[in-house]
């Protein structure tokens, strides 16, 4: 009898044993399939054909004419600010400038002679002045004493004029010497080349332009009835198939100047280009997300879309829809609607860029089950 009692406890103990291990297993995670969301205004655009410009041009020229003996850079060529462009013969300024310094070493000699005449000036008539101040000195030999250090005071101030106007002339020679070297003012591309080798630059003749293309603008024509729609901040894209590029356009910049016969006005789309694929005169075409569809009609709420049969609605009339966070469970999220297209909604409130949206197996979640994506 007490054999039997210790093998029932014993199986006792085992099956609560077991009850535990059972109570304590994870229950395997609710396969689903996620969507993961993104913004978009599809159907909510209208596009327009545009050319692509730089965002800044500068022209580059000489400051005095002479032959050009070297251009350094081609079209099309990336520039560093200060880089050499182009050449101009020296020659000619060069011989200025060893005819100035000449000018100025003799204005020197010049100086230095007055001043050792006016010292000898300057110390006799200190010397003579006691003479003078005691009576001892005649009048006449004062008055030469006078006479003699005027004079060499005029000519030391004369040498030192002189040597003024010979080290201005010659910096001015340096400088058209200088001047002789094109260098780049500002980092870019180059545009187009107006003078070549063995051709004389004029003075502020255009050598080269020099194009500013990390940012480039987009210019489209728009009419006017569409323009009220369009603000700095309009979302656009811009699809350039000579580059092979599909980017978001940036600021927008409007025009106030329409075009008496077309009755549009140009705006001009910034758009970032750090690799310098987009080059100016590129065709490109252009969607505004201003609301509005091509035909004209209004689209309030583009922004991001889920499928329509993903979102659920409760008891009080509020919508939700199920979103896997980074932990891999399900949450309820509520969300504001917008209106519909095809089998798509627009969401105005609630969601963003980049979250997972349950979009198949939501009928078996709730607030944090955990899941696993069959899509990922």
């Amino acid at each position: 009898m007490k054999k039997k009692t210790i093998l029932f406890l014993a199986a006792v103990i085992i099956m609560v044993a077991c009850g535990k291990k059972s109570e304590n297993q994870e229950k395997p995670p609710v396969k689903v399939k996620t969507e993961q969301v993104s913004t978009s205004y599809e159907g909510a655009g209208q596009t327009y054909v545009g050319i692509v410009e730089e965002s800044e041009a500068t022209a580059v020229s000489f400051t005095s004419m002479g032959v050009v003996r070297r251009m350094l850079v081609s079209e099309g060529q990336y520039v560093s600010r200060g880089q050499l462009l182009a050449e101009m013969d020296p020659s000619t300024m060069s011989n200025s400038v060893t005819a100035a310094a000449a000018t100025t070493s003799q204005a020197n000699d010049m100086v230095a002679q007055a001043q050792a005449t006016y010292d000898q000036a300057k110390d006799a008539y200190d010397r003579m002045k006691l003479l003078h101040d005691n009576g001892s000195l005649p009048e006449i030999k004062w008055i030469e004493m006078e006479t003699k250090l005027q004079q060499a005071e005029t000519m030391l101030k004369s040498a030192k004029s002189s040597v003024k106007s010979a080290s201005a002339t010659e910096r001015i020679a340096r400088k058209g010497l200088s001047d002789t070297r094109l260098v780049a003012p500002v980092s870019g591309v180059v545009g187009k080349k107006q003078v070549n080798a063995g051709e004389t630059a004029m003075p502020s003749q255009s050598v080269v332009t020099i194009l500013n293309i990390n940012t480039v603008k987009v210019k489209v024509s728009v009419p006017e009835a569409e323009m009220s729609a369009i603000g700095e901040n309009t979302r656009s894209l811009v699809r350039v198939e000579a580059a092979n590029r599909q980017v978001p356009g940036g600021r927008v910049e409007k025009g106030v100047q329409a075009d008496a016969m077309t009755h549009t006005y140009d705006i001009r789309v910034n758009v970032a280009n750090s690799d310098r694929k987009l080059l100016p005169g590129m065709v490109a075409n252009v969607t505004l997300y201003t609301g509005r569809k091509g035909d004209g009609s209004m689209v309030s709420g583009g922004g991001v879309t889920v499928p329509v049969n993903c979102v659920q609605r409760r008891a009080d009339g509020t919508h939700f829809v199920w979103v896997i966070n980074k932990d891999n469970k399900a949450h309820r999220q509520t969300v504001t609607l917008g209106p519909t297209s095809d089998n798509r909604v627009y969401i105005i409130d609630g969601l963003s860029d980049g979250q997972r949206v349950v979009i198949d197996g939501y009928q078996k979640l709730s607030e944090g089950t955990k899941t696993q994506d069959v899509e990922h």
